[in-house]
């Protein structure tokens, strides 16, 4: 099964597991290995899914403004939540492709594999989410042309993604292509480099 075979159906999986209960505050029941890339993958997905639905709960015109205060938080958290766990993903790929030599040309490429991944992450919850959108009982056929017509659109770009994922760790297995990997740095987080918060 090719890389982005596996990690897709994982996707699905724990978008599925998250949707049986359809509560942020479900807690993730990771059915794999503690040390595994799979691990990792539910992971992923299962916080991108749970800030898909904060980023819902947000929006919301009517909300009372300390809730969504508490909301902003929760999603600055997840958001360093999913860039530690990409770095996580990117530290797998390293450590797979550390034996290879690259090429006198090899290449390097725009983005690491494990933000590639993060993308195909978020594109599953689209895919989902366009789904329920064709589905729906209250709306007019226009909007269910609509998002049947996005979704297509969202099914090609699945193939697309996955496509250029596993060519790109071909290229690595390969040696056509460098694997380099720069860590995202985010400053806001930190209380060293956020003025807001060392000027304090």
């Amino acid at each position: 099964m090719v890389f982005t075979e596996k990690a897709n159906k994982i996707f699905q999986q724990a978008i599925r597991d998250y949707h049986l209960t359809d509560n942020v505050d479900t807690e993730m029941k990771n059915p794999y290995d503690r040390d595994s890339i799979e691990y990792k993958l539910y992971m992923k997905c299962w916080i991108d899914t749970v800030q898909w639905h904060l980023e819902d709960l947000i929006r919301d015109p009517h909300i009372d403004l300390s809730d969504a205060l508490a909301l902003k938080r929760r999603i600055d958290h997840s958001n360093q939540d999913r860039t530690d766990l990409v770095e996580e993903i990117d530290t797998y790929f390293r450590q797979k492709y550390a034996d290879i030599t690259p090429m006198a040309d090899a290449r390097l490429n725009t983005e690491s594999p494990a933000w590639a991944v993060d993308r195909l992450s978020i594109l599953e919850l689209k895919i989902w989410h366009m789904q329920e959108q064709t589905e729906r009982k209250d709306a007019d056929q226009e909007h269910l042309a609509r998002c049947q017509a996005k979704l297509e659109v969202l099914l090609e770009q699945r193939v697309d993604l996955s496509t250029a994922i596993d060519q790109l760790l071909e290229d690595y297995q390969a040696g056509r292509k460098v694997m380099k990997v720069y860590r995202q740095m985010k400053m806001y987080n930190d209380p060293s480099t956020n003025p807001v918060l060392y000027k304090k």
